[in-house]
């Protein structure tokens, strides 16, 4: 990671006239401030939390709350960094430009591709998993299709233009917002008997201790849940992807950046708080029925199991619009450095990279029917080998800032209006505890376990590393026979 600075420039500004955003060449200002603000608050919440916060109750218990403190800690820290970078310069490539200017053109190209390709195969997971919970409302309609509406849908509304993507997103959003709160405030009445009609036995916060203790599985079993629940809090960073659309990107960022502190609190430390105060860790319903869902039956919700549907549905189809419009903001400035074709960074009469998009979905389409011919073999290739690339995009993050920080002192230094906290410090500090999560997945073996999606993600690393390299070398030979010849 000690590559000297590219002098390789990231994107050039927008000539004046073309509707582009600051630092962008085609992209349009279509999204508004109330959607960058609700894609902040409601980009922390996915379908993770709803859906696998059970395994990681029954794995820790109670101290579930810590392995979920010290991911979003981890969280915190790098959104400040990557705030601290996108307010300086807000770009669609978000950390990858900044790795591209920081690290070397290896860096940006290597980690921009991992990040489409994680984002391509989570459009799979999704669609099949939204159409897993539609095929049960309406079971008429083979799941397959389901898939293949959901998916069509969203693409249409990504290509309509930014703004509607915003739209969309604002409201989905919304909608897991109201969803965490309410379930925070009514559960936190039914913990203490405020709640009129509860069947809960009001216990308060006896649950956390009363069933064999905070850490009823020992110290070590709050590492496992760290490993249960890090990659739920993917997808806090798609705001800096999106603030380069935005109507003033840098008001946004520094917004979206502040207030991750609350948004991890409240809705993953509050909600979660209230699952365990609220049953005991190892109650059979939580396991059986979700913890989300049976937290709801402890306090008598009629019909919370369809209830939590609607909600996951939601949240699924927020992941599939905000993943595909990351994708393919991504691939649009791999497209502008030259590091994908430049198809990629060419945009519609709307502001839309139409070829991006289309690109994006089509791998998304692929990876759905390899899901269903494959699930077994090839789709759950593609899961394992993107398992860790969130852990290191947010490496690079750290890696990128640690030279960013000097990079923008030097040339625009009245634009670091976000700093990272006890630089260069707690950055080390964060590597540090990323490695260490890295490592520590090693020690799972079990099946499509830690050990076997490090391992694969690495693998898939090495290869785009490898790519970029060769890239590299091949085109500054051409470029010495070029000189040659003159």
């Amino acid at each position: 990671m000690t590559t000297p600075p590219s002098s390789h420039v990231a994107a050039p500004p927008a000539p004046p006239g073309n509707g582009g955003a600051p630092g962008q060449s085609g992209l349009h200002s279509g999204l508004k401030n109330r959607h960058l603000s609700m894609i902040a608050v409601g980009g922390v919440i996915g379908a993770g939390l709803f859906v696998g916060s059970a395994s990681g109750i029954t794995a820790a218990g109670p101290g579930i709350l810590l392995s979920y403190a010290l991911v979003g800690a981890l969280v915190v820290f790098v959104m400040r960094m990557l705030g601290e970078m996108a307010a300086a310069n807000p770009t669609s490539g978000s950390f990858s430009a900044y790795a591209d200017r920081a690290l070397g053109r290896w860096a940006g190209f290597s980690i921009g591709w991992l990040y489409w390709f994680f984002w391509v195969v989570v459009l799979a997971v999704e669609a099949t998993a939204g159409a897993a919970i539609l095929t049960s409302w309406v079971p008429a309609v083979p799941q397959w299709a389901w898939a293949l509406i959901v998916m069509v849908v969203l693409t249409a509304t990504n290509l309509a233009s930014v703004a509607s993507f915003g739209e969309f997103e604002f409201w989905f959003a919304g909608i897991k917002v109201v969803a965490i709160v309410a379930f925070i405030a009514l559960g936190g009445l039914a913990m203490f008997g405020l709640l009129p009609g509860s069947d809960n036995p009001a216990s308060g916060f006896a649950n956390l201790t009363a069933h064999g203790g905070f850490l009823p599985n020992g110290p070590s079993a709050i590492l496992t849940g760290v490993l249960m629940v890090v990659f739920s809090f993917m997808g806090s960073e798609i705001v800096t992807l999106a603030a380069g659309e935005s109507e003033d990107p840098q008001r946004a960022v520094t917004k979206a950046t502040k207030s991750v502190i609350w948004r991890v609190g409240v809705f993953y430390l509050g909600s979660i708080l209230v699952v365990v105060s609220l049953l005991p860790w190892n109650d059979p319903s939580i396991t059986k029925k979700g913890s989300y869902v049976a937290a709801l039956d402890s306090i008598g919700i009629p019909h919370a199991g369809q209830f939590m549907n609607v909600i996951v549905l939601t949240a699924v189809l927020s992941c599939l619009n905000s993943g595909l419009y990351t994708a393919s903001r991504m691939a649009f400035s791999l497209g502008q450095r030259g590091d994908a074709p430049k198809v990629f960074a060419r945009t519609n009469s709307r502001g839309v990279p139409q070829a991006a998009i289309l690109v994006s979905v089509v791998f998304g389409f692929v990876a759905v029917g390899f899901n269903y011919v494959w699930p077994d073999t090839v789709f759950q290739f593609l899961l394992n080998s993107s398992g860790a690339v969130a852990l290191f995009v947010w490496l690079v993050i750290c890696f990128s800032q640690l030279r960013m920080r000097g990079i923008i002192l030097r040339e625009n230094p009245d634009k670091l209006i976000v700093r990272m906290w006890l630089f260069p410090y707690l950055t080390w500090a964060t590597i540090a505890m990323i490695s260490f999560v890295l490592v520590y997945m090693l020690t799972d073996d079990s099946p499509g376990g830690g050990r076997i999606q490090v391992l694969l993600s690495v693998l898939l690393a090495v290869v785009v590393v490898a790519i970029s390299l060769l890239r590299d070398r091949l085109g500054r030979n051409t470029e010495k026979v070029s000189v040659s010849s003159r």
